[in-house]
């Protein structure tokens, strides 16, 4: 019952992002600070927890940065197409709404912040990391274009909660196929498929 969403919401989310209207969105404001890195292997994804002091600013209100985890294959498809990756960036507000920041990870050269994490990836399920004297920075983690998609949509795993500000970055990152290898063999599928849309409108900023 704790789950229901999951089946019965009309704003779900991974979305196939097709056919957006053009809009004046404002861009996200980035303000990330470099964290000490702290790696989860939850048996579901692998999850970095970030400390305090970094945020998004949407429309004048702080949002955040929680933790990034990542999915194999998108869970989000563009025409109905996935990449092989893509990356949550997890923000909460003071009212407790949570908006994320996704990035599509393609096929191409070794991502450098993205192999710092890999080589401290628990291989064992609820497997912990804490290494202070290694620090990551979620900016690292996004692309130079800051066009994006934006749409209302819930949590991809349960409980589902809706009610989550989507902004799906349209420019995806490189990383090695040997990179998308690693995180296969240590978590596997763990990709939702995609819901429907009921209605919903889909943005973009440019």
């Amino acid at each position: 019952p704790d789950y229901e969403l999951c089946k019965s919401g009309k704003s779900q989310s991974p979305i196939d992002i097709s056919a957006p209207s053009r809009s004046n969105l404002d861009l996200l404001s980035f303000h990330y600070k470099d964290t000490p890195l702290n790696i989860l292997n939850n048996g579901h994804t692998v999850q970095v927890t970030y400390g305090l002091g970094s945020f998004i600013n949407l429309d004048g209100e702080y949002y955040n940065l929680l933790q990034f985890h990542f999915h194999g294959p998108s869970e989000h498809t563009v025409n109905g197409k996935p990449t092989p990756m893509e990356v949550h960036l997890v923000h909460k507000n003071t009212q407790g709404g949570l908006a994320v920041v996704s990035v599509m990870m393609t096929t191409g050269k070794e991502h450098a912040a993205i192999e710092k994490i890999w080589s401290s990836i628990p291989a064992k399920v609820w497997g912990k990391v804490n290494n202070e004297k290694v620090s990551v920075n979620g900016t690292q983690l996004l692309p130079e274009s800051r066009s994006y998609y934006h749409y209302p949509g819930s949590l991809t795993t349960p409980p589902c909660s809706e009610g989550v500000r989507w902004y799906v970055m349209q420019v995806p990152i490189e990383v090695s196929k040997d990179q998308i290898a690693k995180f296969k063999s240590v978590i596997g599928f763990n990709a939702r498929p995609v819901q429907e849309l009921n209605g919903r409108k889909v943005q973009e900023n440019n």
